[in-house]
């Protein structure tokens, strides 16, 4: 490619560039509707990002050098956020027997209601999806795993538990086939996963 997306005389005429577009319009949404969300309670949106993150994933994902990964910081940037969520009483810190070092970060009752409350700012992005036919859905949802799969694969994003990179996946039928060996049965592309519990990194 050797014309901008963003050059109009280039994506008027380019429906690929159209949609590199309209991914972005998406992305401005969500920061600005993540901004307006943070706002409420005084809070960065990095701060309502590990909040929210920190309320549905496991103890094992909620350390600092798993949290650094997660958002692509340093630990130093990440460790500041853990440290200002605790002096509002958000968060505590549950240092590991072996390594004092090392600790779990944990959700007070006040930082899990605010992380329930700013986990809805997607509503508005939501609201359209709701209303498209259950195959486009099917196909929009296949379409955007496999522009994060390469982007994974390029090494632009790193955070990376979705099915397609997971050891127990198997495709089939040019890749129209969905197969789980831990559960063991066939997945539609509904039961595809962006964020899955049990992912286990191939090697």
């Amino acid at each position: 490619m050797n014309k901008s997306d963003f050059d109009l005389a280039h994506q008027n005429n380019s429906i690929e560039s159209k949609i590199v577009a309209s991914l972005e319009r998406i992305a401005q949404a969500f920061r600005v509707l993540l901004w307006q969300e943070s706002k409420k309670f005084s809070l960065s949106p990095i701060q309502v990002q590990v909040l929210v993150f920190l309320l549905y994933h496991s103890e094992g994902k909620r350390k600092v050098s798993y949290l650094a990964h997660e958002f692509n910081m340093t630990k130093a940037t990440i460790s500041d956020t853990i440290k200002t969520l605790e002096q509002k009483d958000l968060i505590t810190k549950e240092y590991e027997q072996h390594d004092t070092r090392s600790y779990v970060i944990n959700l007070t009752k006040k930082g899990q209601d605010i992380a329930n409350e700013t986990s809805l700012f997607t509503k508005e992005i939501r609201t359209p999806i709701d209303k498209l036919h259950e195959d486009d859905k099917e196909n929009l949802l296949l379409s955007l795993l496999n522009i994060i799969r390469h982007l994974n694969n390029s090494e632009v994003i790193t955070i990376n538990r979705m099915c397609m990179s997971c050891a127990y996946y198997r495709s089939s039928d040019e890749g129209k086939g969905h197969f789980c060996k831990l559960l063991n049965h066939q997945l539609h592309v509904a039961d595809l996963r962006i964020d899955c519990p049990e992912h286990k990194t191939e090697v």
